[in-house]
């Protein structure tokens, strides 16, 4: 009996009104709907650049987050040196500074 009027104001208003279920199917809605479009392409993207730092090797060229760009002459555990045009200056940075790489291999916009 108690839990039969426990429910009735839980999940229904008095008078017939909304019900709890009823206000909360939005949210559930709305939370749903955010991690569709925000969390779960961040956790893609965030993978994928994760994979890109494990395949750096030596003559890889990148770019850094500060627009530097190079080519990779040494990998170390959580850096590598640069060599950067047009002085062959030697620079040791950060894996984790590393947006983007070009490899030789692969095709520019312009050879396609």
């Amino acid at each position: 009996m108690i839990q039969s009027q426990l429910s009735t104001m839980l999940f229904q208003a008095p008078g017939g009104g909304v019900g709890l279920t009823t206000m909360l199917m939005p949210m559930i809605f709305f939370i749903g709907i955010m991690y569709f479009l925000l969390i779960l392409p961040q956790q893609r993207k965030q993978k994928r650049w994760a994979a890109m730092i494990s395949e750096l090797k030596t003559g890889d060229k990148v770019t850094t987050g500060g627009g530097i760009r190079g080519t990779i002459i040494a990998v170390k555990d959580d850096s590598l040196h640069l060599r950067v045009p047009p002085d062959n200056l030697r620079l040791e940075v950060a894996k984790s500074a590393i947006v983007s790489v070009a490899r030789e291999d692969e095709p520019t916009k312009s050879e396609k």
